[in-house]
């Protein structure tokens, strides 16, 4: 699989298969694209984004340290995992028909390559213009006597006192390095003895990376410090200095553990990460062979897993420069959009009475999720008529508003029950505290089971009213943090539906009790219904196109894995269903395959902000169904976790959504099209992306 705009047939994924006599084989494992392959294609149209002169300068910079970010998770999270197989079975095969060793084999591969191409866009392209504009990358040693006091006195008083010098000899074993963090490998030398001695510095991590000379001129923190080792090393030579960073594996659980304490679990689990096993070493420069044989040694890793850079390492600190205060080299700012039902209600009552009369959708971020969401729960928490508030946790901000409130409801005598999901990767650490906040203010607070993790982004008020109690429910495709939805697409329905809300309201008493997983109607949910209902409506359209009526399917998901929904998909457009599939990053499936695809469109939307949001459509003949809701494609959602999609019903709200389908669909500025297993865009176009014209249109009511 390869992204185009530069174009190689040698990195093509897989040759296309040929049909065999009476149509195509769906158990050829060649119909099925590589998961990791197609997710660092992924992270390549990320990387395109920097190398794209229609962006402004400084997004370019900060799509340069988002691909960097992404390629670290994908070491600890996938290579971790690929790793961890080798050890258990190195001629497993994935549904594409390679074996586990042999993925292993091209990810790293490509890993290196894509590692390369970051390098290149930031010094050969992107350095380059930054000093056009005055934005300066400048060695320590090249600075004017004034400003290098000046950064010296900056070092003393800031940098040195947190800095710790570690030598390794008979008296001082191998250091520690975590994972992510940058180092400075140096070689020491005795000026006397002649004695060398490898040394290892952290950078410190809570210091800015690029530190600020003066006239929009920045100087590397590792430079800054490498320049003062005569403070570090009183005495002695430095002869030569590297940067060097270990990424550690995040595959630390053991297959079967189980625990009386769910939170005792997933703290071992943290602790035993921070000592994971190095999937990964990256350093500048050449070791002398001593030195590598030493790291290679000490770290457990083979030569391989060695990537030499000319640095410098971590970029996705570059995203301090892309902060920078130049409006000029940015992206305009905007202000999210306060949908009108939200901006006329004034207080609680006449909040809920919006909802109770008509279900409400909500896109951010081009609409507020503070002014939506947020106050949702907010008046939620502080109105006497409500009696009880639930809702899901699995990302939130480390100031979220929403939990916060929802403190403040326990305090006030509601009943406040939470589900936290304290295995989601790479935020337990901040899970683990909001869930003892939560539960020292007399929060119910509940924890996911270990083999099914709450995904579903749900919250329910239960309210006295004049009728009698009435249940107004959220369903949304994001996670409920204030941060993230200031950049992640994601959609919310607002809704007091009476069955829609009681099915929810079983889904959270499944979650906090026990009994039989919830057979729902309204909604799908996994691991029970959602499989079944998707699986249903694929093949409801199939028949709808064999007899010869108008069939669509119209998905937009983070990711195609499952296997099963795949070869499904494969049907339909053999059957003459138009699939179209938008789709921001892993697709298993390969379109346009003569007699098998070529009714299949697939289009990734790459842009400003992140493209999160599920939709599902379901042309049904001209009685179209549509979803919304937390789950992509991918066995996990649909056999291994807590999942919810929600009917949207309400005429006005299917228009919106069918327009904001056809609008990415058509999206030429933005929008990658997958041939085969080959990503297409035409660097030409200058008219306005989806996103843009998103911004211009919000709010939507």
């Amino acid at each position: 699989m390869t992204t185009r705009d530069r174009f190689d047939p040698e990195t093509l994924e897989a040759a296309a298969p040929a049909p065999i006599p009476g149509g195509w084989d769906l158990e050829d494992p060649a119909l099925y694209l590589n998961r990791e392959l197609s997710w660092l294609e992924f992270n390549q149209r990320v990387l395109a984004e920097a190398e794209d002169p229609r962006n402004p300068l400084l997004e370019r910079v900060k799509f340069v340290a988002i691909t960097a970010s992404n390629l670290d998770e994908f070491f600890a999270k996938r290579v971790g995992w690929l790793k961890r197989m080798l050890a258990t079975d190195a001629r497993a095969q994935t549904v594409d028909g390679r074996t586990i060793a042999e993925q292993y084999g091209l990810v790293v591969e490509r890993c290196h390559r894509m590692r390369r191409d970051t390098e290149r866009a930031w010094s050969a392209v992107l350095l380059p213009l930054l000093a056009e504009r005055g934005i300066r990358i400048v060695r320590f040693a090249d600075l004017d006597p004034a400003s290098r006091e000046r950064l010296r006195e900056y070092f003393e008083r800031s940098i040195f006192p947190v800095l710790t010098p570690l030598v390794v000899d008979p008296a001082h074993p191998f250091p520690f390095i975590s994972s992510g963090s940058l180092s400075l490998a140096l070689n020491v030398r005795h000026p006397h003895t002649g004695q060398d001695r490898f040394a290892r510095v952290k950078v410190p991590p809570n210091r800015p990376r690029f530190v600020d000379a003066g006239d929009l001129r920045f100087v590397l923190l590792e430079d800054l410090i490498a320049a003062h080792c005569d403070l570090l090393f009183p005495g002695m030579e430095v002869t030569e200095w590297h940067e060097l960073r270990v990424l550690r594996s995040a595959e630390t659980g053991t297959p079967g553990e189980e625990a009386d304490d769910l939170l005792e679990l997933i703290e071992s689990a943290l602790r035993r990460r921070r000592l994971a096993e190095a999937v990964s070493v990256e350093i500048t420069g050449s070791l002398p062979p001593a030195r590598m044989e030493l790291l290679l040694e000490e770290l457990q890793v083979a030569e391989s897993d060695v990537y030499q850079s000319a640095g410098p390492l971590g970029l996705q600190d570059l995203m301090q420069l892309a902060s920078l205060e130049l409006p000029e080299l940015r992206d305009p700012p905007f202000t999210p959009a306060v949908p009108s039902a939200f901006a006329a209600s004034g207080d609680a009552p006449t909040l809920f009475a919006a909802i109770r009369e008509r279900d409400l959708l909500v896109h951010h971020p081009y609409e507020s999720f503070d002014e939506t969401v947020a106050r949702f729960v907010e008046e939620a928490s502080e109105d006497p008529a409500v009696l009880a508030i639930k809702a899901t946790m699995y990302r939130t901000s480390p100031d979220s508003p929403i939990l916060e409130a929802l403190i403040g409801a326990a305090g006030r005598g509601k009943q406040v029950a939470v589900l936290v999901e304290l295995t989601a990767r790479f935020d337990e650490a901040n899970n683990i505290l909001w869930a003892r906040k939560l539960e020292s203010a007399g929060v119910h607070v509940a924890y996911g089971q270990p083999d099914l993790k709450i995904h579903s982004k749900i919250c329910l008020v239960v309210r006295e009213e004049a009728n009698g109690v009435t249940m107004y429910a959220h369903i949304g495709t994001g996670n409920y943090n204030s941060r993230t939805a200031r950049v992640y697409t994601d959609l919310g329905l607002f809704t007091a539906d009476p069955g829609i809300c009681g099915e929810i309201l079983q889904i959270f008493n499944l979650l906090t009790g026990f009994g039989e997983r919830v057979e729902t109607r309204e909604v799908l949910s996994a691991p029970v219904t959602l499989r079944a209902g998707i699986t249903e409506r694929i093949r409801r359209e199939i028949e709808h196109a064999s007899a010869g009526r108008s069939a669509r399917l119209i998905f937009k998901m983070n990711a195609l894995e499952d296997l099963e929904s795949t070869r499904l998909l494969y049907e339909a457009a053999q059957a003459g269903v138009a699939v179209d599939l938008i789709i921001r990053g892993i697709c298993r499936l390969r379109p346009g395959l003569p007699g098998l695809s070529e009714n299949v469109r697939v289009v990734s939307v790459i842009g400003r902000f992140l493209e999160h949001a599920r939709v599902y459509y379901f042309h049904n003949d001209g009685n179209p169904e549509f979803f919304i809701g937390s789950a992509d494609l991918m066995k996990r959602n649909l056999d291994e976790r807590i999942e919810v999609l929600a009917p949207v019903r309400a005429p006005e709200l299917r228009e919106r959504l069918l327009d904001l389908l056809e609008l990415q669909l058509n999206d030429r500025r933005q929008g990658w099209r997958l041939v085969d297993s080959t990503w297409h865009r035409d660097p030409a176009i200058d008219a306005p992306g989806s996103q843009a014209v998103l911004l211009q249109r919000a709010p939507f009511s």
